[in-house]
């Protein structure tokens, strides 16, 4: 198995994430969804979580060899944010949800000099909208922001304009086409579900 293969694995492996096509979960939003992630699991993991933060090392070191900060979104990409400036040996930041209503009111936490190039990491990219405020907030305090990275995308539509719309680039280690793949591969789910998982990254509103 390749890297992204091998995440998607290891996420099913400990339940980080669940397939649940023919009961599906509901989001906040009120979107149904056959897919419950919750990578936050992986931090409990030696080996998984460091196979998480070396990946995504190597992808900054391949595509964004100039970055001079690592930056956490809070609260779930934090702890991994802090294992790949430790593997990276780079400075750490990280972005609150939104300014502190006390003391200096600052949303981004740790030293951050005006035009430094920054990597944001998140544990989970659905349709992009927390990270990139936390992009947003990143950028008002003078970061230079290279890119979003993270562990798991579903690939949905949105994530893609989005993100475009700030011209930001995004990727993760793994996604949902990947994890559906592995899922069928290790029988986690058979082809009636697969085909279910499949009609839902094309058209998650209207799928079932």
């Amino acid at each position: 198995m390749n890297l992204a293969e091998t995440v998607a694995s290891d996420l099913l492996e400990i339940g980080a994430v669940t397939l649940s096509p023919k009961k599906p979960f509901i989001w906040a939003s009120g979107l149904k969804s056959p897919i419950y992630c919750d990578n936050r699991l992986t931090i409990s993991y030696p080996e998984i979580r460091t196979r998480i933060a070396k990946g995504i090392a190597g992808i900054i070191c391949e595509k964004y060899p100039d970055t001079e900060v690592i930056a956490g979104t809070a609260t779930a990409g934090i702890p991994h944010a802090a294992w790949i400036a430790n593997e990276l040996n780079l400075p750490l930041i990280y972005v609150r949800t939104k300014p502190k209503d006390h003391g200096t009111g600052q949303q981004i936490e740790g030293r951050l000099i005006k035009g430094q190039k920054t990597i944001l990491i998140d544990d989970l990219i659905s349709t992009g909208g927390s990270v990139i405020q936390a992009v947003n907030a990143a950028k008002n305090e003078g970061a230079d922001v290279l890119g979003v990275i993270g562990i798991f995308s579903y690939e949905l539509a949105a994530s893609t304009i989005n993100f475009a719309e700030i011209e930001t680039p995004f990727e993760t280690l793994t996604n949902y086409s990947t994890l559906i793949k592995v899922a069928k591969e290790q029988e986690k789910i058979n082809s009636d579900e697969k085909l279910l998982l499949d009609k839902w990254r094309i058209n998650p509103s209207n799928w079932l």
